[in-house]
């Protein structure tokens, strides 16, 4: 352990307090090494926060929704049966709010310090800890992990203003679903939107590039799950590519090439889900020499640069 004066030496730091940072901080602890972890927003990282969880407990409402929809089938009879989705999306957000305390307690629990803010790294291995640019915190440590995770990649150069092109992080955060959306990709992230926004009654087109939806999946898998999108009213294109996306006050219109034709699309808002690009930037890893390809680090079999 670097030692100074100040009491800000570290074993180990953590930059990034998702499911990467906070669990190795804590194992780390666990050791008995020194420990700080960095995190600029919330505990948890993305998938606590705005992706695993809270779309989890979306499903299960949409599930439950879907099921008393059908309830007849069971010799059970339900009249004005109505969704009140603000409630569902609170019910979500109580969740995350449960398990980030959860975190911050396995956090104090194993005595790793947190510090709120971004981190910056410098040759003498130290770490500058900056809030809104303001520096609040020096700290330096023999060994540092990097565990900054990922953010949505943009399509056609368009940018996500939040109203019209929107993240999976938006999608959470919407107190009202859309009457009609456009979903770009049908990986893991589009596929349970598509579902949960058909099933509380919004109108949705789904487009994938790839012959098949969930093309990371196995292709009994992907076909199970399309004919039901398709049984349930969701309109999927696949082998389509958008060729243009524009963003309107009041709609967006999408131009899809289906190698058969080009359709012309329009939507209350579209939901970018085409995959990720790496957060490496303003970490001062160029300056330290630290490979970067495609936007993720490059590091040898044992995850070290």
């Amino acid at each position: 352990m670097l030692m100074d004066a100040t009491g800000k030496s570290f074993d180990v730091i953590v930059i990034g307090g998702g499911p990467g940072g906070y669990v190795a901080a804590i194992r780390a602890a666990q050791l008995g090494l020194k420990t700080a972890l960095v995190e600029r927003e919330h505990l948890g990282g993305i998938c606590l926060n705005w992706g695993c969880i809270p779309t989890k407990a979306l499903l299960k409402s949409a599930e439950v929704y879907h099921l008393i929809q059908h309830c007849k089938e069971f010799g059970i009879y339900c009249s004005d049966l109505q969704a009140d989705y603000p409630q569902v999306n609170r019910r979500s957000r109580q969740i995350v709010e449960r398990l980030v305390k959860g975190v911050e307690f396995l956090l104090r629990k194993n005595r790793v310090q947190t510090f709120v803010g971004t981190g910056k790294i410098s040759k003498n291995r130290t770490v500058q800890v900056e809030t809104s640019g303001k520096p609040i915190a020096e700290i330096e440590a023999n060994h540092i992990i990097v565990a900054t995770g990922a953010r949505p990649r943009t399509i056609l150069g368009t940018e996500f203003d939040g109203q019209r092109v929107v993240t999976s992080k938006e999608m959470l955060s919407f107190q009202q679903l859309p009457n009609s959306l456009v979903i770009i990709g049908a990986g893991a992230i589009g596929v349970e939107f598509a579902h949960i926004c058909n099933t509380f009654g919004a109108e949705v087109t789904l487009i994938e590039m790839m012959p098949t939806i969930l093309p990371l999946e196995d292709k009994e898998m992907s076909e199970i799950v399309h004919r039901s999108l398709v049984r349930n009213g969701v309109k999927i294109l696949t082998n389509s590519k958008v060729i243009a996306l524009e963003a309107t006050a009041n709609e967006v219109s999408i131009q899809v090439d289906t190698k058969a034709d080009v359709q012309k699309l329009k939507g209350d808002l579209v939901l970018v889900a085409i995959g990720v690009q790496g957060n490496v930037e303003n970490l001062g890893l160029e300056e330290l020499g630290v490979q970067i390809e495609d936007s993720f680090i490059k590091v040898d079999e044992r995850y070290a640069t």
